[in-house]
């Protein structure tokens, strides 16, 4: 499906997938136009958002929006259905090909809690959502294994992975982090060096949708399109691991 053709706009589940989709084949129209560098960097975060908000006016007028790369409206504060977008989570991967790390994001909260999401992977050509979950397969590998920034694991997740005996696996964005362990590719993403509501949101609303255990780093709830977007720490798992995680986080903390 192209961006000139109608999604099923009675499904949201749908539209989140397909809006993730068509601005993920728009970012690689971009990547591939011959812009390199900082220039990429804007001409990807910009095309993806534009047609985000487009497509969103489009088909979902009476919504609102917080995104990444838009002011933000207070207006959704009192608004009962906000879809909360990421145009472009991993910049820095983006603008190095022929990296694939880096993803879209789109999620819906819907009256104070995400209902629908999609992280597309557009360099892999796939796109994970609500709308068909995947089911989380069996563990494959012997020992834990936890996703990290490839720039700057943070010391206490070092901590953590020496005290449960895991391995730990750099890579780019944050979406890409939590759709790993969607995927099997890792079995836990624990940050909290500082995200927000775009950051996670549609990964999160995935990951749930997969039978992930996800929360704050200290166990508590996350909660969205708040009046601070500010959401700096989160844990992502298979349901085996939580217990070990948050002990660990409650006795050590994350500093």
């Amino acid at each position: 499906m192209t961006a000139t053709e109608r999604p099923l706009d009675s499904d949201d589940h749908e539209l989140a997938a397909w809006l993730a989709t068509t601005a993920g084949e728009r970012l690689l129209e971009v990547r591939e136009s011959g812009v390199t560098g900082r220039e990429l960097k804007d001409a990807g975060d910009r095309a993806a958002h534009e047609l985000l908000v487009e497509l969103l006016a489009r088909h979902r007028p009476g919504d609102a929006v917080l995104s990444e790369e838009g002011a933000d409206d207070k207006r959704r504060l009192s608004a009962s259905r906000v879809w909360i977008v990421d145009p472009l989570d991993g910049t820095r991967e983006f603008s190095e090909p022929p990296r694939d790390d880096w993803a879209v994001h789109v999620a819906l909260w819907e009256d104070g809690d995400l209902t629908a999401g999609a992280v597309a992977q557009p360099a892999l050509h796939e796109t994970y959502s609500t709308a068909r979950p995947s089911l989380v397969p069996e563990r494959s590998s012997t020992r834990p294994r936890i996703a990290v920034s490839r720039t700057r694991p943070p010391a206490f997740v070092e901590a953590l992975a020496r005290e449960i005996d895991a391995d730990l696996v750099p890579m780019g964005s944050a979406g890409v982090k939590v759709i790993s362990v969607v995927r099997d590719v890792t079995d836990a993403y624990v940050h909290a060096g500082g995200q927000f509501e775009w950051d996670n949101a549609a990964p999160v609303a995935v990951a749930r949708a997969a039978g992930l255990f996800c929360s704050r780093v200290d166990g508590s709830e996350l909660r969205y399109n708040q009046e601070d977007v500010s959401l700096p720490d989160l844990v992502v798992c298979r349901p085996e691991l939580s217990a070990q995680i948050l002990e660990f986080v409650r006795r050590h903390g994350t500093d």
